[in-house]
Formats: structure tokens, C-alpha cells, sequence
């Protein structure tokens, strides 16, 4: 599991670095509330990507012998992108919808660019 600290680990690089952009969008620019989406988003999705790499370890010790309930922790994660939307429906004014919900998908997507590139060198 050190494999998915290390990719957390850069999961929260990438992600501050663009949380950093959408700070100079949201000050720059008069995409306020689209960035704002994007960065909330961004938030619940790191939070969410955080939950399964936590639950990942311990289900990685549930099946080497280790005594425990094995989950995903996926009511918490839908939990959390419900919170997002709740709160970008609730501060239209402030937080883009449709931004928040590309932001919660962003790590993924990075998780998943991140893989093709490690692959594509290893090959």
C-alpha cells in the first residue's frame, strides 16, 4: 500500500497547484463563481480520494489476516459530493454547479492520467 500513499502524496500536489490556479481565476477573473465550483469541488474530491486510499489500507490488512470489517467507504464519499452540491445549490450566487461537479471528479481524472503515464514509461 506504500504505492498509494506515493500517489495521494502526488494527488495532493497536483490538486494544491490547482487550487492555487483557481485562486488566481477567482481573483483575475470574471469566472468568480466557476472557479470557486472548481475549487470546492476539487476540496470534496481530494477529501473523497482521501477516504479511499484510507479504506485501501485497511482493507489491504482485513485480507492479510488482520481482524476487521472491509469497506470502501463509499456512503461517505457519496456523503461528501452531496455535501459539495448542497453547498454550491445553496450559494448560487457564489459557487458554480456544474464546476463542482467536474471538481469532484478532477483527482480521478488525475489518478487516471497519472497511471497511463507511469505505464506508458514502464513499458
Amino acid at each position: 500500500m506504500l504505492e498509494m500513499q506515493r500517489i495521494f502524496t502526488k494527488q495532493k500536489k497536483y490538486i494544491f497547484f490547482l487550487l492555487a490556479v483557481c485562486a488566481l481565476g477567482w481573483g483575475f477573473t470574471p469566472y468568480s463563481t466557476i472557479f470557486a465550483g472548481l475549487a470546492l469541488g476539487s476540496l470534496f474530491g481530494l477529501y473523497n480520494f482521501w477516504i479511499l486510499t484510507r479504506r485501501m489500507e485497511k482493507f489491504d490488512r482485513v485480507l492479510s489476516g488482520e481482524k476487521g470489517r472491509a469497506g470502501l467507504g463509499t456512503v461517505f464519499r457519496f456523503g461528501s459530493g452531496i455535501a459539495a452540491v448542497a453547498i454550491a445549490l445553496a450559494l448560487p450566487q457564489y459557487i458554480h454547479l456544474i464546476s463542482t461537479v467536474i471538481g469532484l471528479m478532477i483527482p480521478y481524472v488525475l489518478l487516471l492520467v497519472e497511471r497511463v503515464m507511469f505505464h506508458s514509461k514502464n513499458q
